[in-house]
């Protein structure tokens, strides 16, 4: 009787090895195709437009701290934001109001949204020497939701802010948890938002082409979808088949045992 049980047992593992699939190692690998060989990498990331909703912390100084103070009296708007570990905090600015406009102390309302950074940070710097209002004027402008989101086969499903406001989409998978055993590297889902457009591109990460890809480096608002491999959903299906077939046989064995023991 013993022997039949041990039988049993052996059976049981068998059937589930023989339920489960190896991963093909090209496929688990990141840039499983690429050679020794070197890419010319831009200078600097493409400085993305503004867009209305995005929250832009702005400090504007000179040699006249009093006088400069006025300009960052309500640089306060407030709103909620969550890093890579979880952590929560608060972060302060201006909001671009749905007609693209942030709203200055002194200056009134400027136009933001279509924008770049630098755009931005002219066109204020020009008005207050217009204006004669500050001598010199030291004008700095950061976006404070500068956040993109990842979702899928990754460690740790997560929306990561970005303080540096710069991020590559391999960086991002990695403050990720990395993509799991079971994600498909060959075929990333990349969605991406400006002014209300939604566009989708598809990213192989086994590529050596994605070294020179547009999609290096991500924007704000990015979402980054890694979808389950063939030996997920297949694995998912077996044990939805076997399970309870095996929970059948090891309630057998518990019957035998208490007979046995008895």
């Amino acid at each position: 009787m013993n022997a039949a049980i041990k039988n049993y047992t052996i059976m049981c593992i068998a059937i589930l090895l023989m339920g489960s699939s190896c991963v093909s190692t090209k496929r688990s690998t990141y840039f499983y195709d690429a050679t020794q060989t070197q890419f010319k990498v831009p200078d600097e990331v493409k400085e993305i437009p503004i867009q209305k909703s995005d929250i832009l912390y702005i400090n504007i100084s000179s040699l006249n701290a009093e006088a400069s103070a006025i300009f960052n009296a309500t640089n306060n708007i407030n709103a909620s934001t969550t890093s890579s570990t979880g952590t929560s905090s608060n972060i302060g600015g201006y909001l671009v109001n749905n007609e693209g406009y942030i709203q200055l102390p002194v200056l009134g309302y400027v136009k933001a949204a279509g924008l770049t950074k630098k755009e931005l940070k002219s066109n204020i710097t020009n008005q207050i020497l217009e204006k004669k209002l500050l001598l010199d004027p030291i004008v700095t402008i950061r976006q404070m939701n500068y956040e993109v989101t990842v979702l899928g086969e990754v460690g740790r499903p997560t929306v990561i802010t970005v303080p540096s406001e710069k991020i590559s989409i391999v960086k991002a998978l990695g403050l990720a948890g990395d993509i799991t055993i079971y994600g498909r590297k060959d075929n990333v889902l990349l969605i991406r938002e400006h002014d209300g457009e939604r566009k989708v591109a598809r990213i192989d990460l086994n590529s050596p082409s994605f070294f020179t890809s547009p999609y290096y480096y991500l924007e704000p608002n990015d979402v980054i979808y890694v979808e389950a491999n063939k030996n997920k959903v297949a694995s998912v299906n077996r044990a939805q088949l076997l399970l309870p077939a095996i929970l059948s046989g090891l309630s057998v064995v518990a019957i035998v045992l208490d007979r046995i023991i008895k």
